[in-house]
């Protein structure tokens, strides 16, 4: 597999990640320990599966990760949306992070089917 650096799609999700941790900066200090440190995690969780992902040989293996990275981007999305409907972000500054995480969103799935294309 490729460096994962090179992958628009671990660039993207890694832009998302220092995105995140500057919109929950603002969050009440209520959250550090929890939808903060959760939010956080879940969108590290998406380029660093990505990155282990690319450091495995099988084929199988590989995609388990990229499927890792997705159903964290999912959990992302979800805390994005809570976020919102707790009023810690504003409705446009959710618009144009779900627009993100559709875009990440669209391209692990294409990666993924790539991925697990290429085992047949």
């Amino acid at each position: 597999m490729q460096n994962y650096q090179e992958l628009r799609v671990w660039q993207k999700s890694h832009a998302f990640v220092l995105e995140v941790y500057k919109l929950t900066d603002d969050f009440p200090k209520t959250e550090t320990f929890g939808l903060i440190s959760q939010m956080r995690r879940s969108a590290v969780s998406v380029p660093a599966n990505l990155a282990e992902g690319c450091g495995k040989k099988g084929i199988l293996d590989i995609a388990k990760f990229f499927q890792i990275s997705l159903g964290s981007l999912h959990e992302t999305e979800y805390y994005l949306l809570l976020s919102k409907d707790l009023s810690y972000i504003t409705s446009e500054v959710f618009e144009s992070r779900d627009v993100e995480i559709k875009e990440i969103k669209a391209m692990l799935i294409s990666l993924f089917k790539t991925v697990r294309s290429s085992q047949d």
